[in-house]
């Protein structure tokens, strides 16, 4: 019913969400042949038709191999590609399968050839069609997860491309937008559209969560109320982010690139918990070498790091790959050493040939 009252996307409204891409050299549209993914080929292709300079396009599409009808559904999308006059690609997710956080791999795999593809164009901006839909599911999955105020902000419209080196760019220009709209102006403009049954496949936390969002809906928690709570939360994350970098600058002392970075203790305890949280974290994530701290975790640091300071005693913890140390009246976070390899097999066989010779 929402999909029949939805009004397709005028060419109006496209050149408001693309005119800032116009001055590229060349964008990489991740498509996958779902109703998203190929109304932002579509919408694109018609945006670019409209200009008379503007980036060269190339759609690519990542075939993960899960389904039999993958290999189909790419050919299906490189045909529409070329008859909007778009190049396509279509590149295959290789190796072995893991049994268990399968979405999680094919996403991290999907991100890694999206910006292998945009380093062999000389494109430095990679789109895709996440909607609000999308964006309401997020925050969903998050808040079960117990995520903080960080990750309850969700999806950026703008941000960098994940699981990519270099300087790549990931743009969300769909995402103020509702399925039923994309739906609709693929409708108006006689496109077909692949259904992927994996999509509904209850085995997957989001596609769980999206057989909520009617509920909800009905009691007044929709895709939108949803997003513009990610949008209220991001609002109040860039006030908290500021007043971070602030603390940052006044209290850190010694912050060469590979350390330590001091705190003085007192002042330190003196923060709100919040931010204290963030320094620690910035701090930690920077010198340590195991990527950013999970949020419990740190929780749990800053607790023992308080009883520690309100007992006066020392203190000396290991997370992510960093150590933080109390004593003196000042908090150290530096590198942790690297792990001595253990080689207890090669030493226990020279110990059994000597014994063998005596």
């Amino acid at each position: 019913m929402a999909t029949q009252k939805a009004a397709p996307v005028s060419a109006q409204e496209a050149n408001e969400l693309f005119v800032k891409l116009a001055h590229l050299p060349a964008l990489v549209l991740a498509v996958s042949g779902g109703p998203d993914s190929t109304a932002l080929l579509w919408l694109v292709a018609r945006w670019r038709k409209s200009l008379k300079r503007g980036p060269e396009l190339l759609a690519v599409t990542v075939d993960h191999g899960l389904r039999p009808e993958s290999a189909r559904e790419a050919a299906t999308v490189k045909r529409l590609a070329k008859t909007v006059g778009v190049a396509h690609r279509t590149l295959v997710w290789k190796g072995k399968k893991p049994a268990t956080g399968l979405q999680q791999a094919a996403r991290k795999a999907r991100y890694a050839l999206l910006a292998e593809a945009a380093r062999g164009t000389g494109a430095s901006y990679v789109l895709t069609a996440h909607t609000l839909d999308d964006q309401a599911e997020t925050v969903l999955i998050r808040m079960s997860r117990g995520s903080g105020l960080s990750g309850l902000v969700a999806m950026a419209q703008v941000s960098r491309l994940p699981d990519a080196s270099g300087n790549m760019t990931l743009v969300r220009p769909l995402l103020e937008l509702p399925k039923a709209r994309l739906i609709a102006t693929l409708g108006a403009a006689k496109v077909a559209f692949v259904d992927d049954p994996s999509n509904r496949d209850p085995r997957f936390t989001r596609a769980r969560l999206r057989g909520l969002l009617p509920s909800l809906a009905g009691e007044g928690l929709d895709a939108a109320r949803l997003s513009l709570l990610a949008r209220r939360l991001k609002r109040a994350d860039s006030a908290l982010e500021a007043y971070a970098d602030r603390a940052m600058a006044i209290l850190a002392e010694n912050t060469p690139e590979t350390g330590p970075i001091v705190f003085p203790a007192t002042k330190f305890a003196r923060l709100p918990a919040e931010i204290a949280l963030r320094l620690l974290g910035r701090a930690v994530t920077h010198l340590g070498d195991e990527g950013p701290v999970e949020l419990g975790k740190l929780e749990a640091l800053h607790a023992a790091l308080a009883a520690a300071q309100s007992g006066q005693g020392r203190f000396r913890r290991s997370l992510a790959g960093a150590i933080v140390t109390f004593g003196g009246g000042q908090i150290s976070v530096e590198r942790a050493p690297p792990r001595r390899q253990k080689s207890l097999t090669t030493r226990q066989a020279g110990k059994a040939k000597r014994r063998r010779e005596r």
